[in-house]
This record gives C-alpha cells, structure tokens and sequence, in this order.
C-alpha cells in the first residue's frame, strides 16, 4: 500500500509524469491490476495500461473498472527513438500530457504518462514491488535475490559472476569459483573493484562503452593485474545505467551465452528498479523524521523509536563532500551509502538538509564517531573529499543544539589543515568559542576603541610588537621571564613594552577582569594578518 504521491515520486525518475488532478495525489494504492481480453471483473486502484493503442482508450479501460489512476506508455516514434520525458520536440511531447490530463478530467481518473523508452516489464516490477510488497527494500531482502540470480547466471553461461552497480560496487556475486583469478577475489573481499582495475577498464574504453551499447563487452585477459578475461554488459532502465554484470571467461561466450547474460541483465535491472525505488521510499520516511528531530519535536522520543533508535543521548554528525569541481553529486553519494543497508544494522539514521548530509550516531566516545567518518570515506569513490564535524552528546530533546554543535565543528574542518581529523564540540569548545569570538569581531560587534585595537594601530604604525608582547605576557600569567622565552627576547625588554604599552593606552593588568578581557579581544582578533 502506497500514496500515489509517493508511487509519482518514486516513478518520476524514471520519467514518469503525472498529468492533471493534483487533487489525487493523497489517494491511497492499494492493488494493482492489469486488462485482459474477456475479463469483466478486472479491478484495481492503478490500472497498467498494458496493449492500450491510444491514451483515450487506456483511460475510458481505468474508468470502466473504478481505478483511481492508470500508468500509460506511448509508443515510440516511428523513427524507433522515445521522445525525451516532458520536451515538446515537434510538440508530441506536451500534446501527450494535455490530452492526457483533459482525458483524465473527464473521466475522473489519474494519468501517469510514461517514457517509452522503460519497457513495461521494468515499469511492472517497480508498481508491484511498490504497491504490493512496499516494504521489501535495498536494505532489506532485494539483495538475497541477486544472489540467486548470479548463481542462476554462472550456472548457464559457465563461469563466475558479479554483480556491480554504476559505481563498481559489488551487489551480489556467485558462489562458483571456476574459471575465478585473483582480481575477482580481491574485487569480492573489498566490495568493488580495486582503482588499478577500474582505471584498466577506463582505458581500454570499457565503462564508455557499457555506457552507450547494451551489447556485451569482452575484456581481454590481463595477467600482470591478476585478471582472466571478462564479459561485462550494461544492466540499464530506459536510458539509465544502473550497473553491469561481469562473468569471467578466458574467451568470449557463444550466442547462447550472450543471450544468458543479455537476459540476466534485463532481470537484474527489474530487482535493482525494484529494489532502489523502496530504499528511496525507506530513505524519505528516514530522512524526514531525522529532520524532525534536528528542527525540535515535541515527540521526538517517539520519533527516535519508529527510526528503531534507543532512548539514550545521541550525537549529530554534520557531512560535506566534494570532488574538487562538484559538490553535489559527492554529496548524493555519500547519503545513498549512508543510508544503505538494513536500518537495524546500521549505528545511525541520516539526513541531507541543503549542501550537508547530517547523521544521528547513539553517544559514545567521538573516535567512534570518527571511525563511523572513516567507514563511510572508505565506501565511497577515491576522488570524492570529506568534511565533518561532531556534536558533543545531547539528549534526544537537545538534538537540534547538537545540529548546531556539528555545524560549528565542519565549519572548523573545513578551514583547519589538510588532513586534521573531524573535530568533536566536546574536544574542542574552546576553538569553537573563539571562532564565534572571532565572527563577533569580525562584524563590528567587538569594541572598536579600547587597548587592544590601540595597540594594533601602533604595530601597524611604528613597526613595534607590542600586541604580541602583552598576548605573550598574559599567556605566561604575568612571568616576565617565561614571556621572554616566548618572544626570545631578555625579560627586561618584555617590562619595557609592558611599560610603554601603559603609556599609550590604560591597560591597568593589577585588575583580573581587565586582564579576562583583553585575552578575549587577544583571541579575537588571533587570526587576523600579522596578529
């Protein structure tokens, strides 16, 4: 059972479109039914439209049968090529969706409007997985079932079989070893294929040609990386590459194989459609409760139970990722491997709210945090960079003080030194205070008169060092001679600046308040030029 808001977000990307009655988007799924020739009894909420020749022919079949709504795949055109989902081209395109949309009025039906260039099979196994089962997700059985199928593959063709998505992560693998090299074991035990192997492949214009041919691709034998040769095809949705299938074998497979692993391929991509549209369902309802909880709920202990959490305080991780040029698509990936897996098998639930991806991890120490940080790098592709920070432990009802905590802590990753691990608020409050000391300086909320901004003006004016001297002084808790280790130079010459700095302005260091306050407008201004 699903809404059909859902079931439209879902299909949208896949270029399904919904035409008309905006008011049916609340309209609970709950079966779905496909016509059939002499069958009066036909019923179901979404009709599949499958043999219709028109759309006006695909509704008045819905509305005979009270459906609420009714999926339709135009045909091609003639030339062979789908039209693009939504472009007008010679007009066809918009054409479509306003008779779609009038004919659904009428007859009070809601219109999906397809891309004809996703076969109804992959279309059918999405609706279904969705509508009927709802909650068989990546992250729950769909995976087990790719197993079976590359066993199923290995079997026929002859030899082992990977499953990979468009990323070179494996998703399944056979349990036959015949004809396996070390490449494929090292692909096994890493869960993708190694960089050496994909930059390999990237040479030879493999992954190029996955990417435009649904053919097979034979792969020659390469014994200086451990590899016997391969045959890859593109596992594809429409236009969409979702992964490929890989079988080792020293020479390319006769046509009866191919037509195995070109079969494969299609069934593949049904459980991967199936699959990820669920894990985008699970994904929502996840990221929209975690939300709840950033943002401050009033239930929020029930918000942490329905996201299968304990009652216990939680710390927020704020993420960012980037590949130098792009931000965006990092980021996406980072929360799709977050958010993979079964929900009880994974420590934390996530979110993506604008540029960052947050994650709510049970408290413990920050360097589990950190190694949570590190786990999630390792997963992702070589080039793509992190950026982190981490609340210090809060209670499920300060969870949105915590958001600000790790805000404060990536802001500090990101402009500290390359390399330096993801700061933790509760390690490192003191450098959080004195950016927020810093920002407060910055924007003209510190004192533009007084000792401190004096003695810059006299620095920048007569070459003098006075400002580091007193920061020196008041670091060493007023001991002339340690202050002078400091600045290498001979105490006296620290109490002559002490004492021409009092000349030039009231610095009064006998008073502990005035000496409190000049090491905050020290601090604040730290990390200006030349301070």
């Amino acid at each position: 059972m699903i809404t059909l808001d859902r079931l439209v977000n879902v299909l949208g990307g896949y270029g399904v479109r919904l035409c008309g009655r905006p008011e049916t988007r609340s309209t609970w799924l709950r079966s779905v039914a496909m016509p059939e020739a002499g069958d009066r009894h036909v019923t179901g909420d979404l009709l599949l439209a499958v043999g219709s020749s028109s759309i006006d022919e695909a509704v008045r079949s819905a509305a005979a049968v009270k459906a609420t709504a009714v999926l339709v795949r135009p045909a091609a055109n003639r030339g062979g090529a789908a039209p693009e989902p939504g472009v007008a081209g010679d007009g066809g395109g918009m054409a479509a969706e306003r008779e779609a949309a009038a004919l659904g009025d009428r007859h009070g039906v809601a219109v999906l409007l397809a891309d004809p260039a996703v076969s109804w099979s992959q279309l059918a196994g999405v609706v279904y997985g969705l509508v009927l089962e709802s909650r068989e997700t990546a992250s729950g059985r769909g995976p087990t079932d790719l197993f079976a199928l590359a066993d199923s593959l290995a079997d026929v063709i002859g030899g082992p079989v990977t499953i990979e998505d468009r990323h070179s992560r494996v998703l399944a693998y056979s349990r036959s070893q015949q004809a396996g090299d070390p490449a494929r074991l090292e692909t096994i035990l890493a869960r993708r294929v190694p960089d050496r192997l994909r930059e390999l492949f990237q040479q030879q214009g493999v992954f190029a040609r996955l990417a435009t041919t649904d053919e097979p691709v034979f792969v020659p034998a390469d014994a200086a990386n451990g590899l016997t040769g391969r045959m890859a095809v593109a596992v594809r949705a429409g236009r969409e590459l979702l992964g490929s299938v890989w079988v080792s074998c020293g020479s390319p497979p006769d046509e009866a194989g191919r037509r195995a692993l070109a079969d494969g391929a299609r069934t593949v991509a049904l459980h991967l459609l199936r699959s990820r549209a669920s894990a985008d369902l699970e994904r929502q309802v996840e990221s929209d409760l975690v939300i709840r909880l950033l943002e401050g709920s009033a239930d929020a202990a029930t918000v942490i139970s329905r996201l299968g959490l304990p009652q216990r305080e939680m710390r927020v991780i704020a993420v960012r990722a980037g590949t130098g040029g792009e931000r965006h698509a990092a980021l996406l990936l980072a929360f799709e491997q977050a958010t993979t897996g079964f929900g009880w098998s994974r420590p934390g639930r996530s979110t993506l709210l604008g540029d960052t991806l947050y994650t709510i991890l049970p408290a413990g120490p920050a360097q589990a945090a950190r190694r949570w940080i590190t786990a999630l790098q390792a997963e992702l592709p070589a080039q793509v960079r992190l950026a982190a920070g981490i609340g210090a432990p809060a209670g499920v009802a300060e969870l949105p003080a915590g958001r600000q905590e790790a805000d404060e802590c990536l802001a500090l990753h990101e402009s500290g030194r390359p390399g330096a691990l993801p700061p933790a608020y509760d390690e490192s409050w003191d450098d959080i205070l004195l950016r927020r000391l810093r920002a407060a300086a910055r924007t003209g909320r510190a004192p533009a008169r007084g000792p401190v901004p004096t003695l810059l003006r006299h620095d920048a004016s007569h070459g003098t060092r006075f400002v580091a001297t007193l920061r020196a002084w008041l670091e060493s808790q007023g001991d002339l001679t340690l202050a002078a280790e400091r600045l290498e130079v001979h105490p006296n010459t620290v109490r002559n600046r002490l004492r021409r700095m009092g000349e030039i302005s009231p610095l009064d260091l006998g008073d502990a308040r005035k000496r409190l306050a000049l090491t905050i407008m020290l601090a604040a201004v730290e990390d200006e030029p030349g301070h």
